[in-house]
């Protein structure tokens, strides 16, 4: 009995004013995306851009791929008054929010069709902010939470995500049948205040000890000061550069493990990764109509994604990070058996239903335990920089490693291409395995449930 009482106050982390504050910065965080995306290429369609054009503005995205590069900045640069003021985090966090209200709005009044230079710089602008803004959020979302709670807030940042997300693009759409692109971008650009003005009510996270950064700083100034040549305010900005730029990678590289540790991170979505590469096409190829693909495939498989992220962050809550990770490992591959079945089953819609609920439940659940981990992951000393690096690895499955997708589904055929998916997640599943195994110094220390 006491055990059910456990698993259903795990509910109440979501009412924590913290997770609540998560949702809100998921919101702004996903909202800016689309509107150098999707939604801006609609725009430039209006306005006569060619195609050419638009194509390169893919490139508009670069920022996101690239934050790891001035995450350092993030982590160890203090904010003339706002630092002081509001807190490392919250100062950079009203910044970056700045920064970004001031590019929409120039982007909402540059004109694509008479000056289109002045539109991509405008975009650019709103992407790198973005990106910026991305970086501070995630480094306040790791800190601020307790390690129980990092799979309930990784889910409310996703959640928030996901509907920032969908007001900027289908939001966006249905608003310019009514209004201007202009005052599109201002109303979308007006909804980031909430982002702001959460970022006032909640607190910074608390200072902890950055032993290991303070550390690599006194050995690096005892290097120069042993070298009078490189002294004065060289050897100070050498020093602070040093613990900045390589202390991040030095300390991850100098746990046990490190490289089984990234191995895991790249590979435990893969599975889920390849199945989910070519599922429209899969569909469509099996017979099923556009319209139960978008209702059933998109907006259902949207809900039970949200459901999944939920359930992922109070599975954590109940019954701790490792087993969180076990669970929700082993539901992802053996989802992936139900699109097998449904190959040789053919067109039959409950089963598409079935299919995309529970592929779409687990991934879910999975995305929460492995942000969770690679939230536990980080060293806070270092944590936008190593979160930065760590959640770009998680995108080498669903790019890279997922491209040879298509090849394999032709040469196997659709039933056995599911299997080999399934097959694909036990590199993962081996390396929870060995990673969490008793008195592994691999293992992360957590508490009981």
């Amino acid at each position: 009995m006491s055990r059910l009482k456990n698993w259903l106050a795990a509910f109440a982390v979501y009412r924590d004013r913290r997770v609540l504050a998560i949702l809100v910065l998921g919101f702004a965080s996903g909202l800016p995306l689309a509107l150098t995306g999707q939604t801006l290429q609609a725009w430039l369609t209006d306005s006569g851009t060619s195609l050419k054009a638009i194509g390169l503005f893919a490139a508009i995205g670069t920022p996101y791929t690239l934050k790891f590069l001035w995450a350092p900045l993030v982590d160890r640069l203090d904010l003339p008054l706002l630092t002081r003021r509001l807190g490392r985090r919250r100062g950079w966090l009203i910044f970056s929010q700045g920064l970004l209200l001031l590019a929409i709005c120039g982007l909402a009044l540059s004109d694509p069709g008479q000056a289109l230079h002045i539109t991509a710089f405008w975009a650019l602008a709103v992407a790198f902010a973005s990106a910026t803004q991305d970086i501070v959020i995630d480094a306040w979302r790791v800190e601020i939470l307790d390690e129980r709670q990092l799979a309930a807030g990784a889910a409310s940042i996703v959640f928030g995500y996901r509907i920032g997300m969908l007001v900027s693009s289908a939001g966006a759409l249905y608003a310019s049948a009514y209004f201007a692109w202009p005052v599109v971008y201002l109303g979308l650009g007006a909804l980031l205040l909430l982002g702001t003005l959460t970022v006032l009510l909640v607190g910074e996270p608390p200072v902890r000890p950055r032993e290991d950064a303070e550390r690599r700083f006194a050995a690096a100034q005892a290097w120069l000061d042993q070298r009078p040549h490189l002294g004065g305010a060289l050897a100070k900005l050498t020093a602070w550069l040093y613990v900045s730029l390589a202390g991040p990678f030095a300390q991850f590289m100098s746990r046990r493990g490190w490289v089984a540790v990234l191995l895991f991170v790249m590979l435990f979505k893969l599975g889920d990764s390849l199945a989910g590469a070519l599922a429209t096409s899969f569909y469509l190829k099996l017979g099923f109509a556009r319209q139960d693909i978008a209702e059933i495939g998109k907006l259902y498989g949207f809900g039970a994604t949200m459901l999944g992220l939920f359930l992922g962050g109070w599975l954590m809550q109940a019954v701790g990070l490792y087993r969180s990770l076990w669970f929700c490992g082993l539901l992802q591959m053996g989802s992936n058996l139900l699109f097998a079945a449904l190959a040789m089953r053919g067109p039959v819609l409950w089963f598409l239903a079935l299919t995309v609920g529970v592929e779409n439940l687990a991934g879910g659940m999975g995305t929460a335990a492995l942000v969770a981990y690679l939230s536990a992951l980080c060293n806070v000393a270092y944590t936008a920089t190593q979160y930065a690096l760590l959640s770009s690895l998680t995108a080498v499955a669903r790019t890279w490693l997922s491209a040879s997708a298509g090849y394999l589904a032709e040469s196997l055929g659709w039933p056995l291409f599911f299997v080999l998916t399934t097959l694909a997640a036990l590199p993962g599943l081996a390396l929870l395995a060995w990673l969490m195994r008793p008195g592994a110094t691999t293992r992360l220390v957590e508490k009981s449930p």
